[in-house]
């Protein structure tokens, strides 16, 4: 008797390995937006107009972040062997775009959430046949959606060298997401 072969998973349609690339990179990717929000808290802190949004926005992704957590534990999937690096290049990007002042910590939370609201638009378009897992990413793009037009609403794009800060804060962040769904 032979083994059966996996069939090969169709067009378009996310098969087991991609699925666990996906919940491992939607892992990190919420551990790095947490760590941004605490670095620009810490530099921020209370005394600025947008804590309040900012502790908001942070609260969400850390929901986000404990509902990749179990998934990563329910599902078994190895999460990325680059957490260290994230947890330092997530608080460094938050505090040093709000050393910059509060428009290029906006213009920060715009990139990155421009970029994850494609990123979670492309998975939930491969996830028909994991219903659980799609609404979950379809409801976290929900929340990122709201998180990039808050930001624009606190004149991320008013930043200084706004286009320059935003385009290279989303190429960091696809090579972030190639990153960590390899390694």
């Amino acid at each position: 008797m032979s083994a059966r072969k996996p069939r090969p998973a169709q067009p378009g349609v996310a098969g087991a390995e991609d699925v666990e690339a996906m919940i491992r990179v939607d892992h990190a990717g919420e551990y790095g937006a947490v760590r941004i929000y605490e670095g620009q808290l810490a530099v921020l802190g209370r005394s600025s107009r947008l804590a309040g949004a900012i502790r908001r926005m942070a609260a969400q992704e850390e929901a986000h972040l404990a509902a990749f957590d179990k998934l990563v534990n329910a599902r078994a999937v190895r999460p990325t062997a680059l957490e260290p690096v994230w947890r330092v290049a997530g608080f460094a990007l938050g505090a040093a775009t709000a050393l910059m002042g509060e428009k290029a910590a906006m213009a920060c939370t715009a990139a990155v959430e421009e970029v994850i609201d494609a990123h979670y638009a492309a998975q939930v378009q491969r996830l028909d046949h994991d219903p659980g897992l799609r609404e979950a990413i379809a409801a976290f793009r929900e929340d990122e959606i709201a998180h990039r037009d808050e930001a624009l609403s606190h004149g991320a794009e008013q930043a200084p060298g706004y286009r320059v800060l935003s385009e290279a804060i989303k190429a960091g962040c696809r090579l972030a997401i190639k990153l960590s769904e390899r390694i």
